[in-house]
């Protein structure tokens, strides 16, 4: 934090009743910037020193006086600490504040992105699933990263300070910077967005700052696999035994319509028999948090025999030796099916 120019000060108004008599005020000043405050006492300007900005005389109510001065001087320096400390902007208003008990405490951005994150991993599995709570971090990581780059510092920043230009960067910078898509974009700031409107229901922020800026997802024509072109992917041989995995992993789902998710959570005990006598999968979809029946085809049962031997399966009762997502992408990004 860089240092300011810090002052403080004593003085003498005018009372309009008595001519000698007059208030003392307390003049602070930080960068220039002053503010004045009442200590709510009086004092004779012939016993006054203007330059030391105390009383004059060896008079019991002297030392009184002089002695109240010094301990809301002490308080002066208290209040600029605690700015200090808490991080927050050193300014004679913020000073003033804190001693006419005013003050309303810095709330930082990084900050309530990280309890809200807290909170939502502790209702991991419970209101939230694993893979909102991992994108609320990378929109944390993500957020953070843009702060950096557009205001050169690591350090927090106070919410108040948020604007439909911070907004308008957030979106410039994880499209070029990130190299992020529309919608993918759309989706970071909505997150980040969750966390403004926290701010301004608790009444931190008296505005939205995402008031005016458009955050419509653009419309992405999904084209289905042809049975050629899922067959072709099927009959595909790598030497690489994860890469293997990915591919089986794919097709599975194409045949149970299973999401990457489901798939991931999905253990040998939802594998039963229907009323039919045929094996069936007994699930509960993680995106609706419905219980779904889906008929395991023989294509599927295939690739689940394939990997009943599998280390990673044997030992967690999982039917499938699932990567991360991140994962996943990664290795599915440079395949090209012949």
């Amino acid at each position: 934090m860089v240092e300011k120019s810090f002052g403080l000060l004593f003085f003498l108004k005018k009372s309009q009743n008595r001519k000698d008599e007059r208030f003392i005020y307390l003049k602070i000043t930080v960068d220039g910037q002053s503010k004045e405050l009442s200590t709510k006492r009086k004092w004779e300007a012939s016993n006054w020193n203007t330059n030391t900005g105390r009383a004059i005389g060896n008079k019991e109510s002297v030392k009184i006086l002089n002695g109240i001065l010094h301990e809301l001087e002490q308080q002066v320096y208290q209040a600029k600490k605690r700015l200090m400390e808490s991080g927050n902007d050193i300014s004679a208003q913020a000073i003033k504040d804190i001693l006419t008990g005013n003050y309303d405490q810095r709330r930082n951005i990084l900050e309530i992105f990280k309890q809200h994150n807290e909170q939502m991993k502790a209702l991991e599995g419970i209101d939230y699933a694993r893979g909102t709570v991992g994108r609320y971090e990378i929109s944390l990581g993500h957020t953070k990263a843009f702060m950096k780059w557009m205001y050169g510092t690591d350090e927090d920043m106070d919410i108040k300070k948020l604007d439909y230009e911070f907004i308008s960067q957030y979106s410039f910078w994880l499209k070029t910077v990130r190299k992020c898509n529309h919608n993918s974009t759309v989706k970071y700031l909505a997150n980040f967005k969750k966390i403004v409107l926290i701010c301004v229901k608790n009444g931190w922020l008296a505005t939205d700052p995402f008031a005016r800026f458009k955050m419509t997802k653009k419309v992405v024509e999904r084209t289905a696999l042809t049975e050629a072109e899922l067959s072709k992917i099927q009959r595909k041989v790598f030497d690489n035994q994860r890469l293997d995995a990915v591919r089986d992993i794919f097709v599975f789902s194409c045949y149970t319509g299973l999401a990457y998710v489901d798939v991931q959570k999905l253990k040998r005990s939802d594998i039963r028999y229907g009323q039919d006598k045929k094996f069936w999968l007994f699930v509960g979809r993680q995106k609706t948090n419905a219980p779904s029946r889906i008929p395991l085809l023989l294509p599927a049962q295939d690739i689940l025999v394939k990997y009943r031997d599998n280390p990673k399966c044997s030992n967690t009762g999982m039917a499938l030796p699932v990567l991360t997502n991140q994962c996943m992408n990664t290795y599915c990004a440079p395949v090209k099916v012949a």
